[in-house]
C-alpha cells in the first residue's frame, strides 16, 4: 500500500510538549493572563497619544454627559478633581506615564480623607475613568484593572479604623514632654483638640491664629488659588476655638521654633518647615509615626520581640512608618476625636460645626459607639436635666 502520511520529505515532526512555550509555528502554546496583559502593553505603549490629565477628565465628563444625571456628573467631576490634585502634587503631566504603582500611591494618598465606602467610590470613579482613558488612547488596555478597589461591607461599609482617646493621650504626653513646641506637637494637638482634616491643618497662616483671654481662635479659609482649598471650599470656613493650654503651645511654638519663612505665594504658613508651608505627606507621616505603639509605649503588640524591636524596618525610620500594622493616618485621628465628642455627650450639631461634617455622615462613618454605649449617655443626659432618676418620668 502507498503510505498516506503526508509528511514525505522527512520524519514526523514531534508534538510540542505541554507548557514548551510555543507549537511548531513559533506561536505561544499557553500564556498567562498577567503575561498577555504586559505583551499587551508593551505592543500599545509606542500608540498612546499624549494627553494630560486635566484634557483626559474634560474629555471623560463630556463623554459622560449624555449617560450620567446632574448630579452624579458633579459627583464625578468633584472626585476626580480630587485625582487631579493628586496629579499636580505627583508631577503627572502625561496620562501615558501612568503605571500600576502611581495608582497605589494614589489609593493611599485618597484614603487619608475618606472613610472605607466612600474611598470605595472614589476608587471605582478612578476606574471608569481610566477605562475611557483606553479608548481615547492615553493608557494601555491593563490599566483600569490595576486600580486597587478596596472590598467594602456590612460593618465596613459605615464604620473605619480610629485612633481611641486614651492612645492620643498617651502620644500628647509624650511629645508634650521630649517634643514640646515643635511642629509634629503643634499638629497633633491642632488633630486631636480640634478635629481639623489633614487640609485645614495645612491651610493655616501664622495671621490666622490669634490668642485670647480663655484660650485661641484659628480662623479656617478656603484658599485654592494659593494651594490651600479646603475640602467643602467655602462652606469650610469657620473660627475654631482652641482650648488655653493649646494656645500656650501654639504661642510658644511661633515665637521659639516655627522657621521664619513664607510659601510661594508670600504667605506665612502656621504649620511650617524651612521650605516652606509642609506637604499633605509630611503631614501623615507625622500621623503614622506616633501611632507606631513601640514609639510611646515601648512594647510591640504585633509579635515582635522587645530585642528586636529597634531593629524593625517600621521602627527605625518615621518614613517607613505607615509598615506597622498598629499605626494610623491622621484621617483615623480626627475619627478618633469625634467619636470621643460623642461619648462626652456634646452634640452632634455642636460637632457638626466644628468639624465641618454633617450629621448624616457622622452617624454613617464617625459614630463608633454601641447601643448600650449611646443608651448609657441618654440617660446620664436626661438625669442630669432632670436632677435625679426618680423624677425623669414624664409624668412627673
Amino acid at each position: 500500500m502507498p503510505d498516506e502520511s503526508p509528511h514525505t520529505n522527512g520524519p514526523d515532526p514531534e508534538p510540542t510538549p505541554a507548557g514548551s512555550g510555543t507549537n511548531r509555528n513559533g506561536i505561544p502554546s499557553e500564556i498567562d493572563a498577567a503575561d498577555l496583559a504586559a505583551l499587551l502593553d508593551e505592543v500599545t505603549q509606542d500608540d498612546l497619544s499624549t494627553l494630560s490629565p486635566e484634557d483626559g477628565v474634560e474629555m471623560y465628563l463630556q463623554v459622560r454627559k449624555e449617560e450620567l444625571t446632574a448630579s452624579s456628573l458633579k459627583t464625578q467631576k468633584s472626585r476626580l478633581g480630587i485625582f487631579l490634585d493628586w496629579c499636580d502634587e505627583a508631577e503627572v503631566t502625561d496620562l501615558n506615564d501612568l503605571r500600576g504603582r502611581d495608582l497605589l500611591q494614589f489609593r493611599t494618598w485618597r484614603s487619608d480623607d475618606l472613610s472605607p465606602s466612600s474611598l470605595e467610590a472614589n476608587m471605582r470613579t478612578l476606574r471608569s475613568f481610566l477605562e475611557r482613558c483606553v479608548n481615547f488612547d492615553a493608557v494601555p488596555p491593563s490599566l483600569p484593572e490595576k486600580v486597587d478597589i478596596p472590598a467594602v461591607d456590612g460593618e465596613n461599609a459605615s464604620r473605619g479604623e480610629y485612633v481611641p482617646s486614651e492612645q492620643a493621650e498617651r502620644i500628647l504626653d509624650h511629645l508634650d514632654q521630649y517634643e514640646y513646641a515643635t511642629v509634629e506637637h503643634v499638629i497633633w494637638l491642632l488633630m486631636t483638640t480640634a478635629g481639623l482634616r489633614l487640609s485645614a491643618v495645612r491651610s493655616i497662616d501664622v495671621d490666622d491664629f490669634s490668642s485670647t483671654s480663655d484660650g485661641g481662635h484659628l480662623h479656617l479659609n478656603h484658599r485654592p488659588d494659593s494651594d490651600t482649598p479646603l475640602k467643602n471650599k467655602s462652606e469650610s470656613e469657620r473660627i475654631v476655638h482652641l482650648p488655653e493650654y493649646v494656645d500656650q503651645v501654639l504661642d510658644d511654638y511661633v515665637e521659639t521654633n516655627r522657621p521664619d519663612v513664607t510659601d510661594e505665594y508670600g504667605r506665612q504658613p502656621l504649620v511650617a518647615s524651612e521650605h516652606g508651608r509642609v506637604a499633605r505627606t509630611t503631614i501623615r507621616k507625622y500621623g503614622y509615626k506616633w501611632t507606631r505603639p513601640c514609639v510611646v509605649d515601648g512594647t510591640c503588640p504585633h509579635g515582635v520581640p522587645d530585642e528586636e524591636i529597634e531593629s524593625c524596618e517600621a521602627r527605625q525610620s518615621s518614613s517607613y512608618a505607615y509598615k506597622c500594622p498598629g499605626s494610623s493616618s491622621p484621617h483615623p485621628i480626627r475619627r478618633g476625636y469625634i467619636t470621643h465628642e460623642l461619648n462626652m455627650g456634646v452634640p452632634k450639631e455642636v460637632i457638626s460645626d466644628r468639624c465641618d461634617v454633617s450629621s448624616e455622615v457622622i452617624d454613617e462613618h464617625y459614630d463608633e459607639r454601641s447601643d448600650e454605649e449611646r443608651m448609657e449617655l441618654r440617660t446620664e443626659i436626661r438625669n442630669s436635666t432632670y436632677k435625679t432618676e426618680d423624677e425623669s418620668g414624664y409624668a412627673q
